[in-house]
């Protein structure tokens, strides 16, 4: 690929490609087993000081995956995912695209009325949710088809005693 003005290149680390395959994987989720396999012991994420390796973002991953199928939502069912960038939504994303469902993204900031219209146009009938933005989803779950709700608090993947003092701070 010839391109002149790719200038953000010059700040890529050794050993980031500067070209992908976008034909390697044919599909996301074969993308995300195939980071976990090559990648397990290395770090995927931080948040707040604490470490995530790819290793655990596959068990986490797998297990929510699993607990969505123990529901027996059929193939493709809608799962919004109202969380902000916090380790859980990686997890999150993962597990459902691993389980064979479909993610809708929903912005934790939504109104009462945004988060209904959003829930319904959808078709979603779970939702993840940041136990903070839970007032909200609490005004609209009638109007919508939601027959699970997964909360999450902040502290949940930040180990015992500092996931404590993070979600009752």
């Amino acid at each position: 690929m010839q391109q002149t003005n790719r200038y953000w290149l010059n700040s890529y680390p050794q050993g980031v490609p500067k070209d992908i395959d976008p034909e390697k994987f044919g599909s996301l989720t074969e993308l995300i087993e195939d980071s976990f396999e090559r990648h397990r012991d290395r770090p995927f994420s931080v948040c707040m000081e604490r470490w995530m390796t790819y290793g655990q973002l596959d068990a986490h991953s797998k297990a929510l995956g699993a607990w969505l199928q123990s529901k027996g939502l059929p193939a493709g069912s809608r799962v919004a995912i109202m969380l902000p960038n916090i380790p859980q939504f990686a997890v999150t994303m993962a597990a459902v695209l691993r389980a064979g469902y479909t993610c809708v993204n929903v912005n934790p900031l939504y109104t009462s009325r945004e988060l209904a219209h959003q829930l319904k146009d959808s078709g979603a009938t779970v939702i993840v949710i940041l136990e903070n933005f839970g007032h909200t989803l609490e005004q609209v779950i009638d109007q919508t088809e939601v027959k699970h709700v997964v909360v999450a608090s902040m502290g949940d993947l930040l180990g015992f005693w500092f996931g404590r003092w993070i979600t009752f701070a």
